[in-house]
């Protein structure tokens, strides 16, 4: 099966020698994905639904370029440096999920490479059309 890397634009893609996401045959995933824009700045800096917003606009965005959707994610794994944010966070996630309703799971991590980032998201989808 054909390996296709989809690029977010992040600066770190090629620090790190990452891809926001990876599609193999129908399977994409989305990793680690954090609150920036397209310019690499950091979005929402202290609310954690501004940050949530922009990690799944990106996360979105990913998808579309696999040739996917929100609607074929099976998976979401919200990664939080403060586990009280979880509510706030599900709130907007279920703006996007309320009726695909993909399973998750919401974890404490104790930080991130930017200091300004509350959250990262990771996604897996499987294209069934």
């Amino acid at each position: 099966m054909k390996r296709q890397l989809i690029s977010g634009g992040s600066p770190y893609e090629d620090i790190v020698g990452f891809s926001r996401g990876v599609r193999v045959g129908p399977y994409v995933t989305i990793g680690g994905t954090a609150p920036m824009d397209t310019h690499g700045k950091t979005v929402g800096i202290g609310n954690i639904s501004l940050q949530t917003k922009q990690c799944f606009e990106t996360i979105k965005t990913a998808l579309e370029n696999a040739g996917s959707s929100l609607n074929d994610v099976v998976r979401t794994r919200m990664l939080l440096i403060n586990i009280e944010d979880w509510k706030d966070a599900a709130e907007v996630r279920a703006s996007y999920f309320k009726n695909i309703k993909p399973v998750d799971t919401v974890m404490q991590v104790s930080r991130f490479i930017n200091p300004d980032w509350l959250i990262e998201i990771e996604v897996d989808a499987i294209m069934t059309s």
